[in-house]
């Protein structure tokens, strides 16, 4: 039987039309891969109709499409369809430090359940910190505050609730039962953790711009979705 120390989890791309960062950050990712303490590496698909899902394809990395859009749905169907322990998630548009994904098994070591790549700590980068008006690092602090303060009980205070750089067991996804089909998932996510009082870590990670286009998620809808996303678990709605 392999002993927990040797498992190594599983690297979930999260996709969506990212064919001109695909063809940057895969070649980097798969000279990596003996390096980065992950034993395989997934792609779940939300319906692209550029050339991404083939370029995966060509670059031996197994697709798992999405027959319901939304990154919820994303999350939901990793745990659905990959076996394995352990799971990391990670966005392939050059926003995410791929050095890092190498720290998240030294975590799972130690047993945690809940480990987020922090852009907010000391010692990490957010891609807005050059800038003089930091819109969306303020609503994140915003964000984890609230939830801190409303829900963590059990832990350190976490200083990056909503950063999708992550990794979960299996047995915590399954703790926690996420329900949310968009992008406040990882908040969800962050504040059900919370509430089960189980182990989450930091680390500090830094932040880069996007290799290629802009964010999808718009900040004003954006933010009405999580304010509404944490009214939904302040009042246990779902």
């Amino acid at each position: 039987m392999v002993s927990k120390t040797q498992m190594k989890p599983v690297l979930c791309l999260l996709v969506l039309n990212e064919y001109q960062c695909l063809k940057v950050i895969i070649p980097k990712l798969l000279k990596k891969k003996s390096t980065l303490n992950i034993s395989k590496i997934y792609a779940i698909d939300g319906g692209s109709i550029d050339h991404s899902v083939k370029y995966l394809e060509k670059n031996k990395i197994k697709v798992i499409g999405q027959s319901i859009k939304g990154r919820g749905n994303a999350f939901k169907i990793a745990f659905k369809n990959i076996k394995a322990e352990n799971f990391i998630f990670y966005s392939p548009d050059g926003n995410e430090n791929m050095n890092d994904i190498k720290k998240f098994k030294k975590y799972f070591d130690q047993n945690y359940e809940l480990i987020i790549a922090s852009r907010m700590m000391k010692g990490a980068t957010n891609e807005e910190d050059t800038q003089i008006i930091k819109l969306r690092k303020w609503a994140n602090n915003f964000f984890n505050f609230i939830a801190n303060f409303s829900f963590n009980r059990g832990n350190k205070y976490i200083t990056d609730s909503i950063n999708g750089f992550r990794g979960i067991t299996l047995k915590a996804s399954k703790k926690i039962n996420i329900s949310a089909d968009d992008f406040t998932v990882e908040y969800q996510m962050t504040i059900r953790a919370m509430k089960k009082k189980l182990k989450i870590y930091e680390f500090p990670t830094k932040e880069s711009d996007r290799i290629y286009g802009t964010t999808k998620a718009k900040s004003i809808p954006t933010g009405l979705r999580f304010i509404k996303r944490y009214l939904s678990e302040f009042f246990n709605l779902n």
